[in-house]
């Protein structure tokens, strides 16, 4: 028998959930007001949008709005001003 005769299927098992974040925790540490309700809100974003590797690139613009290119106000490529490359 070559290569050990598996399929390499269990391999790709989905991953155990991350740990929850204590965020009662953090609002009694963090001394700045409002600085954990910030983090909090842009984790929530995180947490809850279709991951990286599943987007399309219209997925990827409605996440992250400055990542659309302006195709008609600069119909050739990079699709932007060279001052913000």
């Amino acid at each position: 028998m070559v290569g050990g005769g598996g399929n390499g299927l269990t391999s790709l098992a989905e991953k155990p959930p991350s740990p929850a974040i204590d965020w009662v925790n953090y609002k009694t540490a963090v001394a700045k007001a409002g600085m954990v309700d910030e983090f909090e809100r842009k984790l929530e974003k995180f947490r809850t949008m279709i991951p990286f590797d599943q987007m399309t690139f219209e997925d990827l613009n409605k996440v992250f709005p400055e990542t659309k290119l302006d195709k008609e106000k600069y119909p050739y490529w990079p699709h932007r001003p060279i001052e913000d490359l």
